[in-house]
């Protein structure tokens, strides 16, 4: 089986990655499963969250994605990122300034989010076209003060904050500057570009947590805001309903998929966060977070029929979400 671009689809992890995990171990709280992006192990009498992710479709702003990327894995948890560590991999016949680019990046965004950056590896590595970031991610928290993305029931509330292909509107404005430039102007491009600064959900997530009445929580990287829907319903086992016209898509963000022919739900979103929060809570949750001048709206419910995963659109007709195969970063950056 040839694999897409991207993250590798859920029933190979299942088929191969999942059966091959070592040792068990009863401190593994949470480990690999659909739908989780973060560990959970028990420390003593406390816990560690972890995450790691690379950044692979981006060329700018590498050390300061994979610094945000990671921490927002962590605070989906409910826990504050306290640790950053990461492997760069650079390509034959890099400058030396191109390091120090990453490692400034990597610093700067590891100080605004009160992160410590506690080590890695460097290396040129033949036979890359372009940098590569791995960063690695973790907090700590007492046992039990943290949510998963499978704790999620039937009836829950779904709220999406700021809107749909964050991160990917930005890097393909940064990445096909020139051409989206002369396509649609660059103002249009210069503020598609300025979406890096919304990556971060970290104070989304706290502000979430810390109000109450959350049960689950999810930040939409590849595959986009379906893929993460989909991602928290399997990981709860259950199904979802969203109404297409509650979910917000920036103008930029609208041009510029209309542009490349891609959806942007199904567009890479770090910088967005979905949360499914109790009925009882949601107005308190929504609330806390726009009084933080964090923009969030209501897009839907879970439901308790995991077959039921469908999306009704602004004109009325109900269809099935489509669960993304590749995202669509992947569909714009070929074309």
């Amino acid at each position: 089986m040839r694999l897409p671009a991207g993250k590798v689809p859920p029933e190979v992890l299942e088929e191969i990655v999942f059966k091959r995990l070592g040792v068990e171990s009863g401190d593994v709280l949470l480990g690999p499963s659909k739908g989780e992006d973060g560990a959970v192990i028990k420390v003593g009498g406390e816990v560690l969250v972890s995450s790691m992710d690379p950044i692979t479709g981006a060329v700018e702003r590498l050390g300061w994605l994979a610094v945000n990327i990671n921490a927002n894995d962590v605070a989906t948890f409910g826990i504050k990122p306290r640790f950053f560590s990461s492997c760069i991999l650079l390509p034959s016949g890099a400058e030396s300034g191109v390091l120090r680019e990453i490692c400034d990046q990597i610093d700067s965004a590891a100080k605004k989010l009160g992160v410590a950056v506690i080590g890695g590896h460097s290396e040129v590595t033949p036979g890359l076209k372009h940098p590569i970031v791995v960063g690695y991610a973790f907090g700590v928290a007492e046992e039990g003060r943290y949510v998963t993305s499978g704790g999620a029931e039937a009836g829950d509330v779904i709220i999406l904050t700021k809107g749909a292909g964050i991160e990917g509107t930005a890097i393909l404005a940064s990445e096909r500057r020139e051409r989206l430039s002369r396509e649609l102007g660059e103002e249009v491009v210069k503020a598609a570009e300025s979406f890096y600064e919304r990556i971060s959900v970290v104070e989304d997530a706290l502000t979430a947590f810390k109000a109450g009445g959350v049960t689950a929580m999810h930040d939409p990287t590849e595959g986009g805001v379906a893929g993460g829907i989909h991602e928290i319903a399997d990981a709860s086992g259950l199904g979802f309903e969203v109404f297409e016209e509650k979910i917000p898509v920036a103008p930029e963000t609208s041009m510029i998929c209309s542009y490349f022919n891609v959806d942007p739900l199904q567009l890479i979103g770090s910088g967005a966060l979905l949360i499914s929060v109790k009925p009882e809570y949601a107005g308190k949750v929504l609330e806390a977070l726009e009084s933080r001048g964090i923009r969030a709206s209501k897009i839907g419910r879970f439901l308790p029929d995991p077959e039921k995963r469908i999306i009704v659109r602004g004109d009325g007709r109900v269809a099935e979400l489509v669960r993304p195969v590749s995202d669509h970063l992947w569909k714009a950056l070929e074309r």
